[in-house]
């Protein structure tokens, strides 16, 4: 399911800074020291969100793993994806993507999963709760990660720890999120669960 692909190295991090600085943007928070946990990414309400989040991972030095719809993937910018740490899903039927995702996890020593609760850049009336059941079954962290366009500040918030009781742990999760601005904030409204 996960090929070995980008491992940000010294150039990378320089790379990703000098284009976060092209855009006004600055990195703030640290990686928590864990080898394998989940990162939100929210809000996720533009297309510029992917370079942004990737830059900050180049910045951070970390290697990322994410789930983009299968056409990304296609001819000519699949290989890329691959390289970048995509992995593709087929969004028409279901897959049992939460458990293909909890065996990467068992799989590796090391895995950062790169997850956005609303699934989409479009205006969404749940989050969806993949995230958090990936979380649970492979038993490792959430850490919040945010981009925050009024600061024109993105990174690594609080690393949450999922009690299991989902109700109120994603009422803390949306807390977090509840004073982050999205590129068009209209599309992250305060969503309810969807389980």
């Amino acid at each position: 399911m996960l090929k070995k692909g980008l491992s940000p190295n010294k150039f990378m991090a320089r790379l990703g800074l000098i284009f976060l600085k092209m855009l006004g943007w600055r990195v703030e928070g640290e990686i928590p020291n864990i080898k394998k946990f989940v990162i939100l990414a929210a809000p996720h309400t533009s297309n510029w969100d992917f370079p942004i989040s990737l830059a900050i991972a180049f910045a951070l030095k970390i290697k990322i793993y994410w789930m983009g719809k299968d056409a990304m993937f296609r001819w000519p910018f699949g290989a890329a994806c691959r390289w970048l740490g995509g992995i593709p899903i087929d969004r028409s039927r279901s897959h049992n993507t939460v458990e293909q995702c909890v065996r990467a996890f068992e799989d590796r020593d090391k895995l950062i999963m790169v997850i956005p609760p609303e699934g989409t850049r479009k205006t969404v009336s749940y989050w969806k709760t993949g995230f958090y059941h990936i979380a649970r079954g492979a038993n490792v962290p959430i850490v919040l990660g945010f981009l925050d366009y009024r600061r024109k500040k993105g990174g690594i918030g609080p690393t949450f720890y999922p009690s299991g009781r989902i109700e109120n742990d994603m009422e803390e999760i949306k807390a977090f999120y509840a004073t982050i601005t999205g590129k068009r904030q209209n599309l992250f409204g305060n969503a309810t669960l969807n389980s």
